[in-house]
């Protein structure tokens, strides 16, 4: 079975860092895509980036296009999303998500294409 873990959230201060982390088990890795999303309250999920487990394939949501950046590792079987200046709005539950067919047929980022979700992990950004 599919097992997403995510790690790193944490709280921050505006224009600081952070590294957030999804370690994925449980399926044949390059038939997938891996996103992150986000979620504040009150507010619906949206989609941050992805990326292709095939051939690293990346979609970027163009306001965080310079902020934040994906990437995979395929030994460690991980991606992560580096956070670079960030601001108060980016205050969410960060989601890693799977895509079962993102790495054959890669996909943008959307909630209805990812199937399996891990548990979150909180970023706050406040001084």
């Amino acid at each position: 079975q599919v097992q997403l873990v995510e790690s790193g959230g944490g709280l921050v201060q505006p224009g600081g860092s952070l590294t957030l982390a999804c370690a994925a088990s449980g399926f044949r890795w390059d038939f997938y895509a891996i996103g992150w999303f986000r979620q504040a309250p009150g507010k619906e999920r949206e989609a941050v980036s992805c990326i292709s487990l095939s051939d690293g394939s990346i979609y970027n949501v163009d306001s965080m296009k310079g902020r934040f950046t994906i990437s995979r590792d395929n030994a460690e079987r991980s991606v992560y999303l580096q956070m670079n200046s960030l601001k108060p709005e980016d205050t969410a539950t960060y989601y890693c998500a799977a895509d079962p067919s993102g790495g054959l047929a890669f996909k943008q980022c959307e909630v209805k294409y990812y199937e399996d979700w891990g548990r979150g992990t909180q970023v706050t950004v406040s001084s």
